[in-house]
């Protein structure tokens, strides 16, 4: 395994801390001028997708999300967030959170280790919501004034926020000023509003980029509708942003800062080698996997690997899914044979096996096509029907707990009848690590009155010893009392 290092922050700082900073540019001063910018994406922006991302043209990225809180209280969520190299460089470190001085905390402990921090207030989701982050955070002007703010004065490095719209111009030209008075040295606004997901996820206005960036004196990246590079070089021109930031665009094809879009297989099999490199959990390399094969695997031919890269935890179930659409597609992207798919237009389309981008429909087609899916999920008794690999109709429960199982194919699959054997003071099952044979309750029990000590349930003498002590403690404390 290769060793993860942190590098330092050592450019765009000042000598004291509280010395003003508006005069620095951070776009060109800290961040060297970046145009390829990759988001800050949850479960999909990591240390492996980023330094791939980075080979192939992307200029800056930002880590995936972190949770303030749990950044501040968890060394190991720490550690993990924090996982970078030398050439993962420029870094921006994304933070959410509601509490400025726990927000202050996160962004000093990871101060050393990036180029600037980021306030998410753009997160629309309902767990967002639930938390009160995010774009929730767009209803008190107040807190978030405060927040970047508090950060501002606190940190050495710049502070940055990632922001939506709202539905009028005139407001968010508003909003993006408090930010920017606030202490805010560089914003990235995402022109959807925070309604504007799932099925209502529609087109971004760039019109609102454009107003904001000739609002704001500092910089600003543009977010939204970025499918290929050329999308990039027009939203540059037509908003007359700093930058433009990819999200989807990315995961779809990493190579789009490139204007290339390879066969799928290419970017699979060098991520893969990365997180070889750089651990990565297995829900994120499946997620990565399925969206660089998001055509390929729509297609019945492929029915097998979508379902074994669905079930399968390892990088040898990865690299076998990869290596498997490779040789079936090689021979038809090297032209050795003719590919033929049935079009209903003259449009031309890319074969299924090329990186390309995920082409959302309208809302209003979005909304119908789920009406008419309900409709056709739902029998006589008006309940939606779900069905296993078998055919057979299960509840969404356990269609759920069987596909949790479907991943754990290693684990190995033991029925013990607990219950065949009770205990015998209670209708309990026995504890099978019990050396008396007892349930857990009766253990505990039968330890205490006898003064035994049960080696499956613990040193439970010791236990009633300690308890002892503890008693007469508290009773010379009262005796003294009186």
């Amino acid at each position: 395994m290769a060793s993860v290092s942190a590098k330092s922050f050592s450019t765009g700082q000042t000598a004291d801390p509280n010395e003003s900073k508006a005069d620095d540019n951070v776009w060109e001063s800290v961040l060297g001028s970046p145009q390829y910018i990759v988001a800050p994406m949850v479960d999909a922006s990591e240390l492996a997708w980023r330094l791939l991302s980075r080979r192939h043209g992307a200029h800056l990225c930002y880590t995936p999300m972190l949770h303030s809180s749990v950044f501040c209280r968890d060394t190991k969520y720490r550690r993990e967030a924090l996982a970078s190299t030398d050439e993962d460089r420029p870094l921006i470190v994304q933070f959410c959170g509601n509490d400025p001085s726990t927000l202050l905390e996160a962004a000093l402990l990871a101060e050393p280790y990036c180029d600037a921090v980021d306030v998410n207030i753009g997160c629309p989701q309902a767990i967002a919501k639930r938390g009160r982050y995010g774009a929730f955070l767009q209803d008190d002007w107040d807190l978030l004034q405060r927040i970047v703010s508090t950060l501002s004065k606190g940190l050495r490095v710049p502070v940055t926020c990632k922001l939506r719209v709202f539905a009028e111009i005139e407001k968010t030209v508003q909003y993006a000023r408090m930010l920017e008075s606030a202490g805010a040295r560089l914003l990235t606004v995402h022109g959807r509003t925070r309604e504007q997901k799932g099925p209502l996820t529609g087109v971004a206005s760039w019109e609102h980029i454009k107003a904001v960036r000739q609002a704001v004196a500092i910089p600003v990246f543009a977010n939204g509708n970025i499918q290929y590079l050329q999308d990039i070089e027009r939203c540059i021109e037509e908003t007359g942003a700093n930058g433009v930031m990819s999200a989807e665009g990315n995961l779809y094809n990493p190579y789009i800062f490139e204007a290339r879009q390879p066969p799928s297989w290419e970017p699979a099999l060098e991520y893969l080698d990365l997180v070889e490199q750089y651990p990565t959990p297995a829900s994120y390399v499946r997620g990565h996997l399925f969206k660089l094969f998001q055509h390929t695997l729509c297609l019945a031919e492929n029915k097998e690997e979508r379902k074994n890269l669905a079930r399968n935890s390892t990088m040898k179930s990865f690299r076998s899914v990869v290596y498997s659409l490779r040789d079936r597609y090689l021979p038809y992207h090297e032209g050795r044979l003719t590919w033929q798919e049935e079009t209903a237009d003259y449009n031309l389309k890319l074969p299924p096996w090329l990186c390309q981008p995920y082409v959302r429909s309208s809302p209003e087609e979005q909304m119908q096509r789920l009406e008419t899916e309900k409709l056709e999920m739902k029998n006589e008794s008006g309940k939606r029907k779900f069905k296993d690999d078998d055919g057979n109709e299960v509840s969404r429960k356990r269609l759920k707990k069987l596909r949790r199982i479907s991943r754990r194919p290693n684990r190995p699959a033991v029925v013990v009848k607990r219950r065949s054997v009770l205990c015998y003071d209670c209708p309990n099952p026995v504890s099978l690590k019990c050396i008396y044979k007892l349930c857990r309750q009766c253990c505990r029990n039968k330890c205490f009155t006898e003064n035994l000590d049960c080696t499956g349930h613990g040193n439970l003498a010791k236990t009633r010893r300690q308890m002892a002590i503890g008693f007469a403690a508290k009773r010379e404390t009262i005796d003294d009392t009186i």
